[in-house]
């Protein structure tokens, strides 16, 4: 018998089914139809002209070469300066890694603190592809279930339940994907008091609340690594620009991995988020209000047609929907959703067995087209009620 050529690890990576989604949906619209995306967590704004201007600037300027493996010093001194701003924190240069994404910053991270067979807790739900970037290590996931009447929030005995002298890490996500739910200061207080493990805190979604503020796992331990970047606050999806924060012993070894890895991350971009985080204040206010305005309205709609919805969302931009009234299969009910009515949405079961009968839904797109997508969703339902 031929043996296979696929690692055994590879094959042992799951799909993100959201892409799955997209790739459909795309497959529609190749074909003709209309389809409204309520599925992706992508900004529909343009990236701020200030950020434009500074890349081209400097694609201009010849600044197109390698730059440090930690990130340009200038763009990590604003990081620095930015936390301080926002949160009251001390950091410096030395404990910023600056990628190309997120995603590498969260391997790197993995690859940095895992030995084989320990041990990363993350709640369920949960983003993704958490478990795949702690296995593509040798890490061993341990799921904590979260209930949406607590806002699919950690139970703290239930981490103490499940840790064992193999965890290394606890995962946390505020603003969170899918759930829109942000943690509040005791809570954070709560997970930083498990002194013996890291804190993974993914702040992707920091700067996009509304009402109160996010409050960085940095405010309350030093034994901690963050990840954030440009996307989602910047609209800066396609530039493809992340950053890692990591207690300082960490240095050496960070800039190693991704001098080997990855060698440095794009150089113009890198001007570019100086300039964000320099002068796009007043597009992050204009952005904010309007996604609270997509919002509030998002979940009276939903409500209005029946879903559930435990606990208002107030960050990121998602809606996770209770939608086990009616459906047993989200991941079915998803592509029944696109293929009848072309409206693309995420099942919650991509987030997870804690996510089953949930949709989630993005309102990273214009009023225009969620009030269409809704609208387009209505029918559906009022026809598949008179189905049954």
């Amino acid at each position: 018998m031929k043996k296979s050529i696929i690692s055994h690890r590879a094959n042992e990576v799951t799909s993100f089914i959201v892409m799955d989604v997209m790739a459909r949906a795309g497959e529609l619209e190749r074909q003709g139809h209309s389809v409204i995306h309520l599925e992706v967590g992508e900004p529909d704004f343009d990236t701020p002209r200030a950020v434009q201007d500074a890349a081209i600037e400097a694609i201009r300027a010849g600044r197109t070469h390698y730059t440090h493996a930690m990130g340009m010093k200038e763009l990590r001194e604003e990081i620095c300066a930015y936390y301080g701003r926002e949160y009251g924190v001390q950091i410096i240069p030395d404990q910023i890694l600056v990628t190309s994404g997120t995603s590498p910053a969260m391997l790197l991270m993995m690859l940095a603190i895992i030995e084989n067979g320990d041990e990363i807790i993350i709640s369920n739900p949960h983003y993704a592809c958490y478990p795949n970037f702690i296995e593509a290590v040798g890490g061993r996931v341990v799921e904590v279930r979260t209930f949406p009447e607590e806002g699919f929030q950690y139970r703290p005995e239930e981490i103490r339940r499940v840790m064992t002298k193999k965890t290394k890490g606890i995962m946390i996500n505020s603003p969170s994907n899918p759930t829109g739910i942000v943690m509040g200061e005791e809570q954070m207080r709560t997970i930083a008091a498990f002194e013996d493990q890291y804190i993974l805190s993914d702040e992707i979604y920091h700067g996009l609340v509304y009402g109160g503020r996010a409050h960085s796992i940095l405010e309350y331990t030093e034994k901690a690594f963050v990840i954030n970047g440009f996307s989602k606050l910047y609209a800066m999806t396609g530039w493809r620009l992340g950053y890692l924060i990591f207690p300082r012993e960490f240095s050496p070894i960070m800039e190693r991995l991704h001098q080997n890895f990855m060698i440095s991350a794009n150089s113009f971009v890198q001007y570019a988020a100086i300039a964000a985080l320099r002068d796009c204040g007043a597009d992050i206010e204009r952005m904010r209000k309007i996604y609270n305005e997509r919002r509030v309205f998002m979940i009276r709609r939903l409500r209005e047609m029946g879903f559930t919805i435990h606990v208002d969302p107030t960050g990121a931009f998602y809606v996770f929907a209770d939608a086990r009234a009616f459906c047993e299969d989200s991941y079915k009910e998803a592509f029944n959703i696109l293929e009848k009515v072309k409206v693309g949405v995420t099942p919650g079961v991509d987030f997870g067995s804690g996510g089953e009968g949930f949709i989630r839904f993005s309102y990273a797109n214009s009023m225009e087209n969620i009030t269409e997508g809704l609208a387009r969703l209505e029918g559906y339902m009022a026809r598949r009620e008179a189905r049954c």
